[in-house]
């Protein structure tokens, strides 16, 4: 049976990393945000296309700039997900590859496409054998504390595989009762919510025109406009990519994890997009967030703040 949340079981885990025993990179210089975390995807290539380098410039940026955790927007393992805890593309594709000591931190991924070319649920039985991997269900929340009188982030982790896949309607709606019923339940404290699933809700990538990105775009913009969903980050598109379009939310496509695919310039809704391996960093406080897309190199090559 599919390791699914019961609906009523929407409230968040919640998560405080600033415990004094919890803060990692305790000796590093504080700055203006509270929570900071990286976000990238398409990347479970035994290291090749560059994903070893990426790995390195995660890590490199990661010990002189505080990352409380990792998201993983999916396309986990290539080419057809894993078989079993015991895979050893567990190895070859994650924990050889992710293993500087600054990326030991939590890592909240999502399920790809890719990942259901196996045992999807393999992914989340995972989590009971690694000190790092937390992915509790296929879909799941994380509430993430901001500090001390300063609220949380709500984190919302979707399934999208279930939104585009017409034999899956049944459980695509109980995802999004699921899902309105965690935003719903939000409480005052919550400052920001961001919502992660692996398809976009649009992209300048080769997908522009497929009936996926159609399919997760209908199903999720009134949600999102309903409960004032702030960010969606996704993957799926080889690239990094920073979207605007009227009546939905500020789009962050994080999916340069490893090979590559084209992007498009020019089109309206996209402030941001570039075709280069690399990755992307948030920093939060109560009002503003900061994006930055960074190459495997380490180079900022786009930045910009939202405030609320």
């Amino acid at each position: 049976m599919p390791l699914l949340p019961a609906l009523e079981a929407f409230v968040p885990e919640r998560v405080d990393y600033f415990r004094e025993e919890e803060i990692r990179g305790a000796n590093l210089p504080a700055d203006r945000y509270a929570l900071h975390f990286m976000a990238i995807g398409d990347w479970g290539r035994n290291g090749e296309y560059l994903q070893a380098e990426v790995a390195a410039g995660m890590g490199a940026w990661a010990a002189q700039n505080r990352t409380h955790f990792v998201i993983s927007t999916g396309d986990n393992f290539y080419p057809k997900g894993v078989i079993s805890e015991q895979d050893p593309l567990w190895h070859f594709s994650f924990e050889n590859v992710y293993r500087a000591h600054s990326l030991q931190c939590d890592w909240y991924p999502v399920l790809g496409n890719h990942d259901y070319g196996s045992d999807p649920d393999a992914q989340v039985r995972y989590s009971a054998v690694s000190r790092r991997w937390k992915m509790s269900a296929r879909y799941y929340s994380k509430e993430v504390s901001m500090g001390k009188g300063k609220g949380s982030a709500l984190f919302v982790m979707l399934d999208t595989n279930a939104m585009v896949d017409e034999d899956r309607r049944e459980e695509t709606g109980r995802q999004l009762a699921w899902l309105e019923a965690t935003l719903q339940a939000a409480s005052n404290e919550t400052k920001w919510k961001i919502v992660v699933g692996h398809h976009p809700a649009y992209t300048v990538g080769p997908r522009m025109e497929r009936s996926q990105v159609e399919l997760v775009r209908k199903t999720l913009a009134d949600i999102f406009r309903k409960y004032g969903v702030d960010v969606y980050l996704s993957g799926h598109e080889h690239s990094l990519q920073h979207l605007k379009e009227e009546g939905f939310p500020h789009q962050f496509v994080s999916g340069a994890g490893s090979e590559l695919t084209g992007v498009t310039s020019g089109i309206a809704y996209s402030r941001f997009e570039a075709s280069v391996n690399g990755f992307m960093y948030a920093s939060l406080d109560v009002g503003r967030l900061n994006m930055k897309a960074i190459d495997y190199t380490g180079k900022v090559l786009y930045e910009t703040n939202l405030e609320k």
